[in-house]
């Protein structure tokens, strides 16, 4: 109860030295001396000289402690840091009673961007975005920006802030971000993912705490698909997410070894019969206390510890064996495509592993899908990379080029690399079906790929509408959350026969099908 009526106290010394020191105040101020002193003469005057200063003590304007700096308005002063900005709001929410936010945004395909539309377009189109939040905020807000795609927010503590009102702002920045630029709607177009730090209100809060707090947030919201948000408040004691052990290569050694990282799948279906014609072999972590961890929270600790081997082994392996748990429950998938890294793709004794393998599980090599990344097409010459892939398409199994139309690969590559399938990237399939330039250039991508003889697979489907048109232009499979999202082994054999029994009832009780 003291504790409320101090902040109470605090907030109405703040909201009057506010209004004492505020312009109009200032502007009005010779204006009432003079009213007061034609209407009470020098008495009134005299009382009014007195009055002013003694409530400018009383509300506390003398004592008050200035912000540090980049929390003047306008543009954050040289040398100004993200964390200095936090405190000065904490300081200020501490005051008044209320809570401060600290937000963290990622344009996510930022550097697939520059890959399609160039460093200088996608770096325009980057400052748009900063001047967009900057007009969404207020005046006492921050706004810092961090390796031309990380955007730091301060919001400065209002009157009255609640997470509701946090988390709408946060969709408003997110679209303000993604929107493309009415005088250049072909430009690059952004997906934007944020993480959110509400304060708490303790004392010992600081900038560089809650600053970490939405870092976290951020790299949470970043595996959970494009255009997530996700919100965090600081926890005493309680680390924020993410692998940090004192030696993250025994981690993820013991988690190798134990069984903790397995793949998972995703379905793939031909446009044309509804079927599946496909799952894809997805690396996951499931952490004993984290959870389920996606790829990017432990492949770059894999790869600082040289396990990318390791990794690979198993996720061979366990796709293979799950193309024969499929055969031997009645479904006959054509094929389970593997990613493979550049290290990977360079090991000499690849092409023998994969063969012995196939062998082991007695299955024709077409039921390996080779998954590689376009920038290792468009970037690798003539080397081990190139006879290796060569050797695998010669032994029979598919190549599919990931994530086409990122990496410049070129039509002489294609065939260089024997490459039998193109998975368009979900930057061109996203919205197709309300964005006639997405849809012009997902029809020019099919137009080549069926002149040159290529399967074609559209990546990040996330609706109906995406789906239909896509089978329209021609596309001949499809993939992504609006079919189904990754899942665990177990799941698959379920879901196989869910997806069969849509197929088989009648037209009217297939409205649940995709």
């Amino acid at each position: 109860m003291i504790l409320r009526i101090r902040q109470t106290c605090a907030l109405l010394r703040r909201q009057l030295a506010d209004l004492l020191t505020g312009p109009l105040a200032l502007a009005l101020l010779p204006a009432l001396l003079l009213a007061g002193y034609w209407a009470g003469g020098e008495s009134a005057l005299l009382w009014s000289t007195v009055a002013f200063p003694a409530l400018l003590v009383v509300a506390g304007v003398f004592g008050r402690t200035p912000a540090p700096a980049g929390m003047e308005t306008g543009p954050p002063a040289p040398g100004a840091s993200l964390e200095e900005a936090i405190d000065a709001a904490l300081l200020r929410a501490r005051d008044q009673g209320g809570m401060t936010a600290c937000m963290m945004l990622e344009l996510e395909n930022h550097a697939a961007l520059r890959n399609t539309h160039g460093d200088a377009a996608t770096g325009q189109a980057a400052d748009r975005v900063a001047d967009r939040l900057n007009a969404c905020l207020r005046r006492r807000d921050r706004v810092f920006r961090f390796d031309d795609a990380i955007f730091g927010i301060v919001l400065s503590p209002p009157r009255s802030m609640t997470p509701e009102a946090v988390c709408k702002l946060a969709a408003r920045l997110q679209g303000e971000a993604q929107r493309p630029a009415p005088a250049a709607p072909e430009g690059p177009r952004f997906t934007a993912a944020i993480g959110i730090c509400l304060s708490a209100g303790g004392l010992a809060e600081n900038g560089s705490g809650l600053a970490a707090v939405a870092t976290a947030a951020l790299r949470e919201a970043a595996t959970h698909g494009p255009s997530a948000i996700r919100v965090r408040r600081p926890e005493p004691g309680i680390p924020a997410p993410g692998i940090r052990p004192a030696r993250p290569q025994d981690e993820i050694a013991q988690a190798l070894n134990g069984g903790e990282i397995i793949a998972w799948y995703q379905p793939q279906l031909c446009t044309d019969t509804g079927r599946v014609s496909g799952f894809e072999a997805l690396a996951r972590w499931r952490h004993p206390q984290r959870g389920v961890l996606l790829p990017g929270a432990f492949l770059p600790h894999v790869e600082k510890a040289g396990l990318t081997g390791t990794l690979q082994a198993i996720m061979l392996r366990e796709a293979l064996e799950a193309v024969g748990r499929w055969d031997g429950a009645g479904f006959t998938i054509p094929g389970v495509g593997v990613n493979f890294s550049p290290t990977d793709l360079r090991d000499p004794a690849l092409p023998d592993t994969i063969a012995w393998e196939l062998d082991r599980n007695d299955l024709a090599p077409s039921r390996l899908k080779i998954e590689i990344l376009e920038t290792v097409v468009s970037t690798s010459p003539d080397d081990d990379t190139a006879r290796n892939i060569r050797r695998l398409s010669d032994l029979g199994c598919r190549i599919d080029l990931d994530d086409f139309g990122t990496g410049h690969a070129s039509i002489s590559s294609l065939k260089r690399f024997s490459i039998d399938r193109l998975k368009i990237d979900r930057s061109f399939v996203r919205g197709i079906d309300t964005d006639p330039r997405q849809q012009r250039m997902v029809a020019a991508i099919l137009t080549m790929a069926e002149q040159l003889e290529l399967e074609t697979l559209a990546e990040g489907v996330e609706t109906a509408g995406e789906h239909s048109l896509l089978a329209q232009l021609g596309c001949g499979h499809v993939q992504g959350f609006g079919i189904a999202r990754p899942m665990p082994p177990e799941a698959t054999l379920p879901w196989l026969r869910t997806h069969s029994g849509k197929l088989q009832a009648p037209p009217d009780l297939r409205k649940g099908a995709v």
